[in-house]
């Protein structure tokens, strides 16, 4: 029996049977957030040491996500997604019973390695599953799960993290594991072509140390880039020449193997080279502006967790309710420009937040939030459709793996800069906002008058209504420094979305109604 003889019994219960595993991997990515100042007092650990929690599973992640495709046609489909629910769950039982911060890291490495796989296996038994003209309502049902997890992640471990403690933001992975599991030995099945994979592979033990070494060492470099002052610190050099050579290597060694770890050839395929391109830009955008917003709110607005959680919040809802409708019209129109109006909404959101300054109300900074949930709908689903709609299903393993891959890293580096950039760009506008504090300046010497005249009218000493009105300025001209540093990353994020614009004319527009290269 295979996955194509059951599509029209079991289409949607192997659909339920693959978004399970692949939603708890997606919120456990952003579940253990909220929970860091928690773990870090209970596991008597510094703020630097307590990030490589979430580090450490990026970081395996990022090596296992490319090389899905080959684990897949080594162990089989069926007995690799199985094994790595079982890890995962195995996994999470341990990171909730861990003594101390290094067994915990050791446990996220192994949750990640094992997690890396669920979210493109699940791509590629969906993409398979359905029929090419369904292939788009496939995309957006996997999308809705997708936007579930980063939604429903920060609220539920928050929440379990207060009432319960954060052992168990773990632990409530156990059930759902044991039900993946379950459903996943009774609907899934290897397809022909996944079962007479040749027996004798040759393991590319060259790939998978250099895929390692280049994956862990870039996220090292983007993760504490700022932290080290990036290339003044020996140890951000080293690490950036480790990543720069493993990764010439393994693309030479990927490019003569046999049987290589990662399919490098498909980027011939220069359709799927664009969208891999375009999903790249996307992650840039789409993690540097989930950064930006409640850093931007709860920094200088003076918002909690929670009241920036519900600014973010109605952004998702609009890209749950809108991925349904796209999947629809994916059916009957060119994704490529659906992908277009996508990536027009997001910069308009982009640009309107460069707008926003520090006497906005929360709908001021809600509605731009909601413009680019819409955004990411158009852009989400028709980009994976038409990405992968050009690669034959043998090779749809190693395709989803790179593709979600390239969306991570773009993630990482987009953090990475927009971190940089703010500190970057608030010591300059810092500079040139105090530049006008000067005794020659009528406009700051009524103001700063007034400001002691209230002082010292509050019962305020004069020797210290000076430096109080003096201090309460600085702390204003701190604050309108971190808003224009933040309306400027808003601009540079929406550019940004702009340029990779005419990368779409590369993308190959999909057909409806007949079968593709993926079809049977």
């Amino acid at each position: 029996m295979t996955q194509s003889d059951d599509r029209n019994i079991n289409k949607w219960l192997i659909t339920i049977t693959v978004m399970l595993p692949a939603i708890m991997e997606i919120i456990d990515t952003s579940v253990a957030n909220v929970a860091l100042p928690h773990m870090q007092g209970s596991l008597n650990a510094g703020t630097d040491e307590v990030t490589w929690v979430l580090t450490s599973y990026l970081v395996a992640n990022a090596v296992v996500l490319p090389m899905t495709g080959w684990l897949s046609r080594v162990f089989g489909r069926k007995r690799f997604l199985m094994t790595c629910i079982v890890l995962f769950t195995l996994a999470s039982l341990l990171c909730g019973a861990a003594p101390n911060l290094g067994s915990l890291i050791f446990f996220r490495i192994l949750q990640g390695a094992a997690g890396g796989a669920l979210i493109p296996i699940s791509q590629a038994i969906l993409m398979e599953t359905f029929p090419p003209h369904q292939r788009g309502m496939a995309m957006a049902i996997f999308g809705v799960g997708a936007m579930f997890g980063p939604i429903v992640g920060p609220a539920l471990g928050g929440w379990i993290t207060d009432n319960m403690s954060w052992r168990w933001i773990f632990y409530i992975n156990l059930p759902i594991g044991i039900i993946a599991m379950v459903l996943c030995a009774f609907f899934i099945f290897d397809p022909a072509y996944l079962r007479q994979r040749a027996t004798a592979l040759k393991i590319d033990y060259w790939g998978l140390f250099l895929l390692t070494s280049s994956m862990g060492s870039l996220q090292v470099v983007l993760d504490k880039g700022q932290q080290e002052d990036w290339f003044s610190s020996s140890f951000i050099i080293t690490f950036s020449a480790v990543f720069i050579i493993s990764m010439i290597a393994l693309i030479w060694v990927e490019l003569t193997h046999e049987h290589p770890i990662i399919n490098l050839r498909l980027f011939k395929n220069v359709s799927f080279s664009a969208g891999n391109l375009i999903m790249f830009v996307v992650g840039f955008c789409l993690y540097s502006s989930i950064v930006m917003i409640p850093l931007f709110l709860q920094t200088l607005m003076g918002y909690s967790a929670t009241d920036a959680g519900m600014v973010m919040a109605p952004g998702g809802v609009a890209t749950l309710i809108t991925m349904p409708f796209v999947g629809a019209a994916l059916a009957k129109r060119d994704g490529r420009k659906i992908v277009f109006l996508g990536l027009m909404l997001g910069a308009g959101s982009m640009f309107i937040m460069q707008g926003l300054n520090l006497q906005g109300a929360f709908w001021n900074y809600t509605w731009p939030r909601i413009v680019l949930g819409f955004g990411l709908a158009m852009i989400f689903v028709p980009l994976t459709t038409v990405t992968l709609a050009t690669i034959s299903r043998d090779e749809m393993g190693n395709a989803t793996g790179m593709f979600n891959l390239l969306r991570n890293i773009g993630g990482s580096v987009g953090i990475a800069m927009a971190a940089t950039l703010l500190a970057r760009y608030q010591q300059f506008y810092q500079t040139s906002l105090v530049a006008n504090i000067n005794p020659y300046n009528p406009i700051w010497q009524t103001r700063f008058e007034g400001l002691k005249q209230t002082l010292i009218s509050k019962g305020m000493a004069v020797s210290q209504a000076d430096g109080s009105a003096l201090g309460m300025v600085y702390g204003e001209v701190r604050r309108q420094a971190g808003a224009l540093a933040f309306n400027r990353i808003f601009f540079i994020i929406g550019l940004t979305f702009l340029v990779i614009m005419p990368l779409l004319l590369l993308l190959k527009r999909t057909r409806h109604h007949a079968e593709g290269s993926a079809g049977h």
